[in-house]
């Protein structure tokens, strides 16, 4: 069984998950677009996976057999597993948990060689709202503190399965840079009785220099200070703090904005291997006024060194004003 234990010195809870080295190497990816292999995530290979938890598919379509758009279901390879007692135990000075919570695929197109950029509209909508309906789920689960929904594309962004997909891992406990951000955007708004979010969208459309597109419901930016270059955050323009919270009228703006933050990176870099993360609040949580969701894109482009492990630090050589005006000019 795998566990969670807790550095003492800085707080961050690391996942120790032995099953996780059976998983094909992510060095050497087993599956690629291009080859006639066999695939698990195409249609027609369903049994060769866990059974479904989710799929979106046509109302007389049988269950697991094909003719499904979006499909979930809990990882061969598990970080972490729903069975079990959750236990928090000690050593010495060391905290442990058990590895209790939920490690889930889903698989975004039928087609094998089909990026989340080619997607049409409504397409991506369909996988936007499996991420909302997989988070709603999990979060009935009261064992479970955190759910986070994150997407590896490419083999050099940590991708084994290169047909797309995206996962889902839900946690017993809040990972330290979650509480910590949460804890960023409350202080602000104990002095300034306004949203952070809300300050910085507001600036950086009337300032424009970061801007790179927006449309009725969101802004997609550059933030100040990325961690890497291009860096990009699709953020709702009105006050949100849960992204579950999204009805289905607003999932096509968010399609737009998401398809087209991909397509200009797709053609400003080249079509990079990239990773993408949701932020958003805490599960089960109420509203709240001080916290905002985003979902943030990070071209993998450089490697952290030395100096980013040893500081928590991050060299970055383009400034994001740079970035920014460049997807500006990029047509996609």
């Amino acid at each position: 069984m795998s566990e969670l234990r807790r550095d003492p010195i800085s707080g961050s809870w690391v996942v120790l998950s032995r099953e996780r080295g059976l998983r094909p190497s992510d060095f050497t990816p087993r599956f690629s677009k291009t080859e006639a292999s066999f695939c698990p995530f195409c249609p027609g290979s369903e049994d060769a996976t866990p059974p479904e938890l989710l799929a979106l598919r046509a109302p007389d379509a049988p269950a697991d057999v094909g003719r499904w758009t979006v499909r979930a279901f809990p990882n061969r390879f598990p970080a972490l597993r729903v069975e079990g007692e959750l236990e928090r135990t000690a050593e010495g000075p060391y905290d442990r948990v058990s590895g209790i919570g939920a490690h889930e695929v889903i698989v975004e197109t039928v087609r094998h060689d089909e990026t989340l950029a080619d997607l049409g509209l409504p397409a991506l909508g369909e996988v936007l709202w499996a991420w909302r309906e997989r988070i709603l789920d999990l979060g009935r689960d009261l064992r479970l503190a955190h759910v986070q929904i994150f997407k590896n594309h490419g083999p050099e962004a940590g991708a084994t399965i290169l047909h797309e997909h995206s996962q889902v891992i839900a946690l017993p406990v809040v990972p330290r840079d979650v509480a910590l951000e949460r804890e960023e955007q409350q202080a602000w708004f104990g002095r300034k009785e306004r949203c952070l979010t809300c300050d910085i969208v507001r600036h950086e459309r009337r300032d424009g220099e970061r801007l790179v597109f927006e449309n009725a419901r969101y802004a997609v930016l550059c933030p100040w200070a990325p961690l890497s270059p291009f860096v990009l955050w699709i953020v709702p323009k009105g006050h949100s703090s849960h992204f579950e919270a999204i009805e289905r009228h607003e999932l096509e703006s968010l399609a737009e904005a998401l398809r087209l933050a991909l397509r200009k990176l797709d053609k400003a870099l080249e079509r990079p291997a990239y990773n993408f993360a949701l932020h958003s609040g805490p599960l089960r949580g109420a509203a709240s006024p001080s916290l905002h969701w985003r979902l943030e894109v990070a071209p993998t482009l450089t490697v952290p060194g030395g100096f980013e492990r040893g500081t928590g630090s991050w060299l970055n050589s383009t400034p994001p004003e740079e970035a920014a005006a460049f997807l500006r000019k990029v047509r996609e």
